[in-house]
């Protein structure tokens, strides 16, 4: 694959950077075209048995998930070693060719190993971060990242919505659809996207026990400040997966809210995200800082969820919501100090372990909110009904989350004038 190398980052074309937000929204708009579809054509594959679907998606889930743990970390290295390029745009064929997969697969361990292969492809995430780190100066990294934080929310709105849509025609027509815009992307970048790392900044040679995940998690001890960051960092998505796995039966059961309700909510969400990650992050921190906006991405989110997990009737939840959007305030800025601590040859390995921390919350929070749900509702279980507890105990993990930043980012924030 051609190396188009980029002299400096000055020189990296408008195109490039859009290219990039658009290989987050096509992702993540692939992955949501298939969100309505996917349980309905895992059911058909089981016989109709909703209780055995049900248990074949949370392998599934689980599985996608730790496909991104696994291999976020060496897609990272192999950019470190051999470009941003090739690796983004590998990904995205890879991608699209397995959406084809799954559009043609006869049987559950095909669409098995689809899921797979999707959660392999998809760890692309950790390069794009990567390339951000490239072409943006250190002060105005936190405003890229949201950058990539309104693809996600565009994505998550769009999605679907249009894969809903789509399905009622043919469950399958949501993944062809989203085959042609993984292929398309990996065409529009072949022509527009130039290299981001010059090859006298990449390692020298690849070291394989460092492409592992516990191996890309040691790049986080090299300076204790990262270490604290990325601990921050972790427990932030921890927190966040309660609204991808309880959200939706938590709004059932609380307020009888219907499919259509719930869809509104949800596209509500996504709106604010895109508000916030698409244009607040970058004046909050061109303002603020990046440690004050971080610190209140965290007091918002801490209050948000806890207004959700006590809010009895929807006009509370209403309330809440704009809370709850600015916690999007912490991840572009986190990302933005995490960068200064290492140097250019490791922005791969850094956001390689940084997809690994998401992965793992994505391993263990469908179990960790959604068990905790259900005790908490049972009639056997000896109380009186909780349904906020999982919201609770989101709220309580941000909150701990807000005291250790309040600790590491004070060190942090001396990398602003001293980047690395």
């Amino acid at each position: 694959m051609t190396d188009r190398t980029s002299s400096a980052p000055s020189d990296i074309r408008k195109g490039a950077l859009l290219f990039i937000f658009f290989t987050v929204l096509l992702d993540v708009l692939g992955l949501g075209l298939v969100i309505p579809v996917l349980p309905k054509l895992v059911e058909s594959f089981a016989g109709g048995n909703t209780a055995h679907a049900a248990g074949i998606l949370a392998l599934f889930g689980t599985a996608w998930a730790l496909m991104q743990f696994l291999f976020s970390p060496l897609l990272g290295m192999l950019s470190d070693r051999y470009g941003r390029r090739p690796v983004i745009l590998i990904s995205c064929l890879g991608l699209g060719l397995d959406y084809v997969l799954m559009a043609l697969a006869p049987d559950l361990s095909w669409l098995f190993v689809g899921r797979l292969i999707s959660g392999i492809t998809a760890a692309n995430f950790s390069t794009a971060g990567a390339y951000i780190a490239d072409v943006t100066p250190p002060a105005r990294r936190a405003a890229g990242y949201g950058v990539i934080g309104a693809g996600f929310g565009v994505g998550f709105v769009v999605g679907p919505a249009v894969g809903g849509l789509l399905g009622s025609v043919d469950p399958r027509l949501p993944f062809w659809i989203a085959a042609a815009l993984a292929l398309a992307n990996f065409g529009y970048g072949w022509f527009v996207l130039p290299e981001s790392l010059p090859k006298a900044k990449r390692t020298a040679s690849l070291v394989w026990r460092r492409a592992n995940p516990v191996g890309a998690l040691k790049l986080l001890r090299t300076h204790p400040d990262l270490l604290g960051l990325a601990s921050v960092y972790g427990l932030f998505h921890l927190a966040h997966q309660v609204f991808s796995n309880t959200f939706v039966i938590y709004a059932s059961y609380r307020y009888g809210w219907d499919t259509r309700q719930v869809g509104w909510a949800l596209t509500a969400v996504g709106v604010c995200g895109i508000i916030v990650q698409g244009g607040l992050v970058r004046r909050c921190v061109a303002r603020f800082g990046e440690r004050p906006t971080l610190l209140a991405g965290l007091a918002f989110g801490t209050v948000g969820l806890s207004l959700w997990a006590s809010a009895a009737t929807p006009t509370l939840f209403w309330v809440g919501l704009p809370m709850i959007s600015l916690m999007g305030l912490f991840g572009p800025s986190a990302q933005g100090l995490m960068t200064r601590h290492v140097s250019p040859s490791e922005q791969g390995r850094l956001q390689g372990a940084n997809a690994s921390l998401m992965g793992i919350a994505g391993v263990v929070g469908p179990s960790l909110f959604n068990l905790s749900f259900s005790w908490f509702i049972a009639p056997s279980a000896g109380h009186h009904p909780w349904p906020g507890a999982p919201f609770w105990l989101a709220a309580l993990l941000l909150g701990g989350g807000l005291l250790l930043a309040a600790h590491y980012t004070r060190a942090a924030q001396r990398h602003v004038e001293q980047p690395a």
